[in-house]
């Protein structure tokens, strides 16, 4: 079986090299690419590949670029920390994802699926599933909120989403908190904005805030196994992540 990785992340390349020549001494990895244009450079030599692990989020862009390019005629296992929606369109479309960290078990059963599927494997009727999840995706990507519309005194100012450290609520209204510290009231409960923002970049902590992760600067072990978060800008409210909550915001840190 001829693999090709896509991924931008040395340490997380190297892991996935490792795991699939511990299941399979045989496979051989005959490329490691880095980057949509150096996929894209790959794919037009017409190199014959078995199955592709792609990470989504690349450096220079989402890998989606390198299959709307070149449309995919190889099995893809996509390994990604993307939101439940997408991972309900892997499912439906029937192309396997792993979730970071790769985990052994879930490697090998992606690569069972692979060898199940082969021999009937169907290039046009596979580039159409393909197609039709990245349509899902972009559906999905539309859904979460780039900017808010903010009062500035007498103004109404965008802020986008990217200078938005945190929000929180005091007195039933919600703040949002800029990166540069500036404070603003928003139109929505934070119920809401749980549901506008991209989940890859924003994590409820608890009933009073939901966080950047750029913004998380410090994590101290709290009694119970709680956690104590240290934020930027600093506030003066104490934030805390339960117990319950404690593992999933662990695992999304790291995804």
């Amino acid at each position: 079986m001829k693999v090709v990785i896509i991924e931008d992340e040395y340490p997380a390349a190297e892991r996935l090299e490792k795991l699939i020549k511990k299941l399979d001494p045989k496979i051989d990895i005959i490329a490691v690419l880095e980057s949509v244009e150096s996929a894209k450079r790959w794919f037009a030599g017409a190199h014959q590949v078995d199955l592709i692990f792609s990470d989504i989020q690349l450096s220079d862009g989402l890998s989606f670029q390198i299959f709307e390019a070149f449309p995919a005629h190889s099995p893809i296992v996509f390994t990604t920390s993307y939101d439940e929606y997408a991972i309900k369109a892997f499912r439906v479309k029937s192309i396997d994802y792993l979730l970071k960290p790769i985990k052994s078990p879930e490697l090998a059963n992606a690569i069972k699926k692979f060898d199940d599927l082969k021999e009937d494997f169907s290039p046009k009727a596979y580039a159409r599933k393909v197609e039709s999840l990245l349509d899902s995706l972009e559906m999905s990507k539309k859904m979460h909120k780039t900017r808010f519309l903010v009062k500035n005194g007498e103004q109404l100012i965008p802020i986008h989403q990217d200078q938005v450290a945190y929000f929180y609520t005091a007195n039933e209204l919600a703040c949002l908190v800029a990166t540069d510290g500036r404070q603003y009231l928003v139109d929505y409960k934070l119920e809401e904005l749980e549901t506008l923002v991209d989940p890859a970049s924003f994590f409820r902590l608890n009933r009073q805030f939901i966080a950047r992760v750029s913004a998380i600067q410090k994590i101290h072990n709290y009694f119970n196994g709680k956690l104590k978060i240290q934020l930027h800008p600093e506030t003066a409210q104490e934030v805390i992540v339960s117990r319950e909550k404690a593992p999933a915001f662990k695992s999304w840190l790291e995804n």
